[in-house]
């Protein structure tokens, strides 16, 4: 589980002191420049930059928040990146991506989890085209499904960060879905990924039908509200960790509770992960990014 000798995190650290650790998640290496350049074209469509936006935690995260913030909150609550690119404008978003640039917030390799730049990133749009397509198929607001699932590991990016500037020689250890690197993280800090990506989203003002299904998302059966954005979060990550695996090898399915809460059958569950490995290798085509074997 770890290299390193010391004893647990469980009595310094908690999630909070995690989360406060985070500004904004990095920005993936190919969508900021291909961002800036289209931002410079007079031509472009608001709903075009919206569309790379969407590709992107670090620009995403940024512009949802500001949207939801005093200054340009009007009235309702921003919960889609479409909706909080057309509240800001093409001005402020262009300011958005060159103080982006400015802060090098490129995406890293997160060493605590021996995770390649590219290899985070694939992941985290693959759960978030998972939760979109869930979300179309069972009257849930894909628009919500697909921010929920882009910002699913930002936990993930805040311990990274955090355990960079206290003990980088910590590694977790990796189980398949639905257990992640959670025990791990368990038994090394007290807390987990989920906890901290939950308090990073409050922190930067998203409602709670965000951090809180963020929140469960490894047990949605225990959530209090928000059930059901739990459960699809759950079976999105499960068929984002089917469709990135290299050798296909099938996962067991996500648990029955879960498939209940969302009226899915496990004989359903083939197609969406079939719809969601073309929609990455769409992307990935897109963006021009060579293929990535899953770990």
């Amino acid at each position: 589980m770890s290299t390193t000798t010391k004893p647990p995190f469980s009595s310094r650290v908690g999630a909070g002191e995690i989360a406060r650790t985070l500004r904004y998640p990095p920005s993936a290496a190919r969508v900021l420049p291909l961002l800036k350049r289209m931002l410079q074209d007079a031509d472009i469509s608001i709903h075009q930059i919206a569309e790379i936006i969407r590709f992107d935690p670090g620009i995403a995260a940024r512009v949802l928040h500001a949207a939801n913030s005093a200054f340009y909150n009007r009235g309702g609550r921003c919960l889609s990146v479409d909706m909080a690119v057309n509240r800001i404008g093409f001005d402020h978003i262009y300011e958005m991506v060159a103080n982006a640039v400015a802060e090098q917030v490129l995406v890293i390799p997160l060493s605590s989890y021996a995770l390649e730049a590219d290899e985070f990133w694939l992941d985290s749009v693959a759960a978030a085209v998972a939760a979109e397509r869930i979300a179309q198929e069972r009257d849930l607001d894909p628009n919500v499904a697909y921010t929920l699932g882009l910002m699913s590991g930002i936990g993930m990016v805040a311990i990274d960060q955090w355990l960079q500037a206290n003990d980088p020689h910590i590694i977790f250890f990796k189980r398949d879905f639905p257990r992640d690197h959670i025990d791990s993280e368990r038994v090394l800090l007290g807390c987990t990924q989920s906890e901290v990506g939950a308090l990073v989203l409050q922190s930067w003002e998203f409602p709670p039908e965000m951090s809180l299904p963020l929140r469960w998302q490894y047990e949605p059966w225990e959530a209090i509200g928000y059930r059901q954005l739990a459960a699809m979060l759950h079976c999105a990550k499960w068929a984002a960790a089917q469709a990135r695996r290299a050798d296909e090898r099938p996962l067991p399915p996500p648990d029955s509770r879960a498939l209940a809460t969302l009226g899915l059958a496990a004989r359903q569950l083939p197609a969406l992960v079939q719809a969601v490995s073309a929609r990455v290798r769409d992307v990935q085509r897109r963006l021009e990014i060579p293929p990535l074997e899953a770990a």
